[in-house]
């Protein structure tokens, strides 16, 4: 029969309806403003532990819509935001650092349809709320570290090829190379060209046996590029340990980056984890020469002066054993004398020069480096001016007692929770060059929900009342595109929440949109079916040959707006990529449910019987 399909292509069209159902229902539970508590020790959380959380919430005065203890955490939802902060900051003054409170929003989701892998979408920052960042990459930061390691790399150069200097020093932006010898300056600018070209010779102030050094411009470009880079990764690692759902990290301009962390409403960790640079250094002390000489002023030309943590001079080698960016794993805990301790896991590089060196100075002592970047603000001439810090400290000084290469552990942090703040900033990588939050916006849940309330009135409307169009204009025809329509933004939302996909403002817009392009491909087939009634043509021959004939018409202008659709997310940014995806899938999702689904409907109510007049 013309209008008659086949038992696969209904059964489809309904399993596809069923399981898009299913998938779309958790977004309709919502969320609970939440506090979550967990151990900052291996140790989790024990029972015990957990009822005397629930008794110090009571006695703060606010009821729990629900207490949760799983997997040595705990859960409290509750009620409302108020409560939600009331509770966080009374706990944190009763658990100190032994325990992390932090905010987050828990999902209301039924565990039958937690089962089965149902989730809600992710909402974006203007509808769930949130905090934005700005960071600043300090890019002078970047080359002068760069400056840093080239001589380092000179100065082991010149003792490989035993070429004798005096000096290898920084001077306001140059390198300056003084050799004892000036009849072995053309050797040493022979090993210039061959091994560090990213160096020029600054010709105008080059003596015979002197030589300023520079930086290229073009290695400069690199480096600060690099730099932006290095840090966008390292800064999404360190979102992923916060365990954000859904952040947002996009370059701006040259040396700005932009970090969205929806949902996030405690900053003051965030901010923390983000803004700081932290890496480490293994150094070999130097027990040969004597600090007081080098406190004076004078120290030997292979080591540097160092302050441990209770301002105790010490003299380390300048050369570097390993450093922070060949740590692949990090791991805080206790060590066996219960001082807090980070465990570390290096890469192969390290591990191979870890294992080299500790094979050739078991019995000498070896310190631990930390390094930090600290920015405070200070008041100069009435005006808020940024001063940034480099802070070094030796946290910890061991004798080797063997060799050891992968892994190891660190000691000499002050507690439990410095030892966990070390190790995620470690895990997730140490930034190329110091940050600055130059910009900090908040956006509150409540102007979040209110957005959505917004958002969600305009698609209400706009759905009534192209609803209402079609009835009256189609009548039962129009009543079965209605259900199409719904049908398609069923699909839409149960495919953003398979995908995890984020939803935002822009995203409801393009929602709407769909809604229209939906209706838009029924109105086309809907008025070519009148025309061929018009013709003449029976009702069953109207319906046949008004779906075969608008299809092309229909998938011209679907492909049309796909091809947009993809520029604007191969090409957008943040929220133009967000509403590009509601784009696309709707698009794809109408082409579906404009076809298919409204002539399944149609078919089973005319396809089977005589029919004389078809309300259209």
């Amino acid at each position: 029969m013309q209008n008659h399909f086949p038992l696969w292509k209904n059964s489809l069209v309904l399993i596809t309806f069923l399981i898009s159902l299913i998938y779309a229902l958790p977004n309709l539970y919502g969320e609970d403003p939440s506090v979550q508590i967990s151990s900052t020790t291996p140790e989790r959380i024990s029972q015990q532990k957990a009822s005397e959380i629930e008794s110090a919430i009571t006695a703060l005065g606010v009821s729990t819509k629900q207490f949760e203890y799983k997997d040595g955490r705990v859960l409290a939802r509750l009620s409302s935001t108020d409560d939600q902060l009331k509770i966080a900051d009374g706990l944190r003054d009763q658990l100190g650092n032994a325990f992390t409170v932090a905010l987050n929003l828990a999902p209301n989701t039924p565990s039958w349809l937690q089962a089965i892998g149902a989730q809600a979408m992710y909402l974006g920052l203007d509808l769930r709320g949130g905090v934005h960042f700005l960071l600043e990459v300090d890019m002078d930061a970047a080359v002068k570290q760069a400056e840093e390691r080239y001589i380092d790399d000179v100065r082991l150069a010149l003792r490989r090829e035993k070429i004798r200097y005096l000096s290898v020093a920084k001077d306001n932006g140059f390198i300056k190379v003084k050799l004892k010898v000036a009849e072995e300056l053309p050797s040493f600018i022979s090993i210039l060209n061959k091994e560090f070209r990213g160096l020029d010779i600054t010709e105008s102030k080059q003596a015979n046996d002197e030589l300023w050094l520079k930086i290229s411009e073009r290695d400069q470009k690199d480096i600060k590029k690099f730099a932006v880079a290095q840090n966008m990764t390292t800064l999404r690692n360190r979102v992923n340990e916060l365990g954000v759902a859904e952040p947002v990290i996009q370059q701006q301009g040259d040396n700005r980056i932009v970090v969205q962390l929806p949902g996030v409403q405690d900053t003051t960790r965030a901010k923390e984890i983000l803004g700081t640079t932290a890496t480490l250094e293994y150094r070999l002390v130097d027990v040969e020469h004597d600090v007081q000489k080098a406190l004076e002023g004078h120290p030997p030309i292979g080591s540097r002066l160092y302050y441990d943590k209770n301002a105790q001079p010490l003299l380390l080698n300048r050369q570097i054993i390993v450093t922070g960016d060949q740590i692949v794993d990090a791991d805080s805990g206790m060590d066996q004398d219960g001082r807090a301790a980070v465990f570390i896991t290096l890469n192969g590089v390290g591990a191979t020069k870890m294992g080299k060196f500790t094979q050739q100075n078991v019995g000498k002592p070896m310190a631990v480096v930390f390094i930090e970047y600290k920015v405070d603000t200070r008041i100069v001439n009435g005006e808020k001016v940024r001063h940034k810090e480099k802070v070094e400290k030796v946290i910890s000084v061991a004798t080797i007692q063997g060799v050891f290469s992968k892994r190891f552990q660190t000691t000499g942090l002050d507690s439990p929770q410095e030892a966990r703040n070390l190790s995620l900033l470690l895990r997730a990588g140490a930034l190329a060059a110091p940050v600055d939050i130059v910009e900090e916006r908040t956006v509150g849940p409540s102007l979040g929900q209110d957005n959505i309330d917004k958002g969600f009135l305009s698609f209400i409307v706009g759905f009534i009342l192209v609803v209402l169009f079609m009835a009256v204009y189609y009548r039962l025809f129009g009543m079965i595109a209605n259900f199409a329509l719904a049908f398609n933004v069923v699909i839409v939302v149960a495919i953003l929440s398979m995908l995890q996909a984020t939803l935002t403002l822009p995203g409801i817009a393009g929602i709407i949109l769909t809604v229209g392009m939906s209706v838009d491909a029924n109105v086309l087939i809907f008025e070519r079916i009148k025309e061929e009634i018009r013709e003449g043509n029976t009702p069953q021959t109207s319906i046949f040959i008004g779906y075969e004939k608008a299809f092309a018409t229909i998938l011209d202008s679907h492909v049309t707006n796909l091809v947009v659709a993809i520029v604007l997310f191969a090409f957008g940014t943040g929220s133009v990529k967000g509403f590009a995806v509601t784009l696309i899938i709707g698009i794809l999702s109408s082409m579906f449910t404009a076809i298919t689904g409204t002539r399944m409907v149609i078919n089973w109510i005319y396809g089977d019987r005589r029919v004389e007049k078809l309300s259209i």
